[in-house]
């Protein structure tokens, strides 16, 4: 099993000096302990992930203070951006990094998201398996025929050409199985959270992504990679580790649900002020439970080794702990070499 820090940070705003300085602590420390690998999201226009707007400028700051862990986008909102600058942007994070990034492509959630290019929020899904390929071919070194400023067409590639050969891709699901499938259809990993699925429903969401990785064409043996994510903080004592995740936790779980209500992630769209106060509370307190008993690396080493066991017995490949959930950063920092400890013992 391998393990990696994953970051998105509930409250944007809540930090005003030094707002960065968890992500590059943290990359510090993954690099030298041996964790697989650091993601940085893409959000925009909200406090919640609000620090990352762009994936590719956190991973360049990354790649610059690291030299072995990988730097992966965790997720990049593909039908947003033109693929030519997905992979030209990539390519130069490549070589920043000597050969050591991978994305995991969105589709997208939120209308407000798609300011940025109205035009592909109807077809976001269909928009971002093409640019999977059109990104791949461009890294391989092919060149797309596209149209340019003047109404011709222009066959145009990418510089500088990568360090990888091929770019590793992952596709990240809120849960809809299908976009499991599509994953292995198209030889990607999957990356997925907990947030709004069970474990046991996770389990035969990843049945059918492996399935969809072995039907596919071109299979060459290759088994898929999949990646959770989780809310992680380790202590020795148990007790204080509840009490201490308790609140900010708590809040992240609170502002997550009003984004995947507005997004329609519960299948169909709720305006968070629908809930009444009192019907949030309850569902954060039931969730901030969950989590902390079963859906996160949460409490002592102990049992979170029962949660990577269950995870290794549901065939995920890689652990994505999200450390950002509102702890203070000092506090954070405190608990990773339980983790890093936590990791050894699972490699």
């Amino acid at each position: 099993m391998d393990f990696s820090l994953f970051y998105f940070a509930n409250d944007s705003q809540a930090v005003t000096e030094d707002r960065y300085g968890l992500l590059m602590d943290g990359a510090r420390f993954a690099d030298r302990n041996g964790f697989e690998a650091v993601w940085t999201p893409e959000r925009h226009f909200h406090p919640f992930g609000g620090l990352y707007p762009n994936p590719a400028v956190t991973s360049a700051a990354v790649a610059a203070i690291t030299e072995r862990v990988k730097i992966r986008a965790g997720s990049l909102v593909s039908p947003l951006h033109h693929p030519l600058r997905v992979a030209e942007d990539w390519s130069v994070i490549d070589n920043l990094s000597g050969g050591r990034v991978g994305v995991s492509f969105a589709s997208g959630w939120h209308a407000t998201d798609f300011v940025l290019r109205p035009e592909a929020y109807p077809d976001r899904r269909a928009i971002m398996l093409e640019q999977i390929e059109q990104v791949r071919r461009l890294w391989r070194g092919e060149q797309l025929d596209l149209p340019d400023g003047a109404g011709r067409t222009s066959r145009v590639g990418i510089f500088p050409p990568p360090v990888q050969r091929q770019l590793p891709i992952w596709v990240t699901s809120a849960g809809g199985i299908e976009t499991f499938r599509n994953a292995g259809r198209l030889g990607a990993g999957l990356l997925t959270h907990l947030l709004g699925q069970e474990v046991d429903d996770l389990a035969v969401k990843i049945a059918a992504y492996r399935q969809a990785v072995r039907e596919r064409p071109d299979a060459d043996g290759w088994p898929g990679h999949v990646v959770v994510m989780v809310h992680t903080y380790l202590h020795e004592d148990g007790r204080e580790a509840r009490e201490a995740v308790r609140e900010p936790l708590s809040d992240y779980l609170r502002g997550s649900l009003h984004l995947l209500l507005g997004a329609g992630l519960n299948g169909r769209t709720t305006a968070p002020q629908e809930l009444s106060p009192e019907d949030t509370e309850f569902i954060v307190a039931r969730s901030f439970d969950r989590y902390f008993d079963d859906g996160g690396l949460l409490g002592t080493p102990d049992s979170a080794q029962r949660v990577v066991d269950r995870f290794r017995g549901i065939d995920v490949d890689e652990i994505a702990c999200l450390l950002d959930f509102g702890l203070a950063p000092k506090t954070v920092m405190e608990g990773l070499p339980l983790l890093a400890a936590l990791a050894g013992r699972n490699r």
